[in-house]
């Protein structure tokens, strides 16, 4: 499968900060790939550096085929969306006059509009005037925009951290509708539910280096205990091996009709990325 993004031995810095240091990894065509960390730990600087914001002190950078330096020309920006902190929509144009800019800008037909206001839950929003929305009503025009044009690679920046659960669920679904239209979705989170639920794989970053990559379901296996928890039915809780040990038991207590529910002990992955890294996602 081809790579949309092949970063290596990336690295950052900022005066005598060092903001990265030798990231490796690469993106398929099609995949969802989270970049997973806590605030501070690099995630929108490599997002700046793959879309051509930011230089990168030393290592190799490649997106759409071409070297990140290559990205500000106008052939390659179309095939990009961008979603980071900082919005670049215009507070005095309503909803709707700010997504035609970029309609013309793109050379996409008006009728899209409609389309991205649903996506993001904003169709009864077109005639507000931007600088009067909430800061969930601003993120979800700003996902709209990087939306509008079918990108071919998307970057999201925290894409939902203002988001209410409703709203959120709502852009799950509009991002997996992109995916299966052959959108590549590049994803920087801290939040672990949103990992999972969207990304083929995920790299943890912390301290400006990757501590761990891999499929979320495969992170899960490799650090679980293989054990489940019987939850009674006079309320008590018993822990047992998945192995013949386990079965026996389980068996005498199925048996006995003292079941109420059974589940897998896998850690999540927040649970996972305190154990390699001792830090939280905060």
């Amino acid at each position: 499968m081809e790579n949309i993004i092949e970063v290596r031995n990336l690295a950052k810095l900022f005066s005598n900060q060092t903001a990265l240091k030798d990231v490796s990894f690469h993106v398929k065509k099609g995949e969802t790939f989270g970049f997973l960390g806590p605030s501070g730990s690099g995630k929108t600087t490599t997002i700046k550096i793959l879309t051509g914001q930011l230089i990168q002190t030393d290592g190799e950078a490649y997106v759409l085929g071409v070297p990140v330096t290559k990205l500000k020309e106008p052939t390659y920006r179309k095939k990009i969306g961008v979603l980071t902190d900082n919005s670049g929509l215009y507070g005095r144009l309503s909803v709707y006059d700010n997504l035609k800019l970029f309609c013309d800008l793109y050379d996409v037909s008006l009728g899209r509009i409609e389309e991205v206001l649903q996506m993001v839950n904003l169709q009864e929003a077109t005639k507000k005037i931007v600088s009067k929305l909430s800061k969930g009503m601003l993120q979800r025009v700003t996902l709209a925009r990087a939306f509008l044009h079918r990108p071919d690679l998307l970057f999201l920046d925290e894409p939902t951290s203002a988001l209410d659960p409703v709203n959120t669920k709502h852009i799950y679904s509009g991002l997996e509708g992109l995916k299966a239209q052959g959108t590549t979705i590049f994803l920087t989170t801290h939040d672990m539910y949103e990992a999972e639920t969207l990304c083929d794989r995920v790299a943890f970053l912390n301290n400006g280096a990757i501590q761990l990559l891999g499929a979320p379901h495969d992170l899960k296996q490799t650090f679980a205990d293989h054990t489940l928890t019987i939850v009674l039915t006079d309320g008590q809780k018993k822990v047992i091996d998945k192995g013949p040990n386990g079965a026996d038991a389980l068996h005498k207590l199925m048996t006995d009709n003292k079941v109420e529910s059974i589940y897998s002990n896998e850690p999540t992955l927040g649970d996972i990325f305190v154990e390699i890294t001792g830090r939280k996602l905060a």
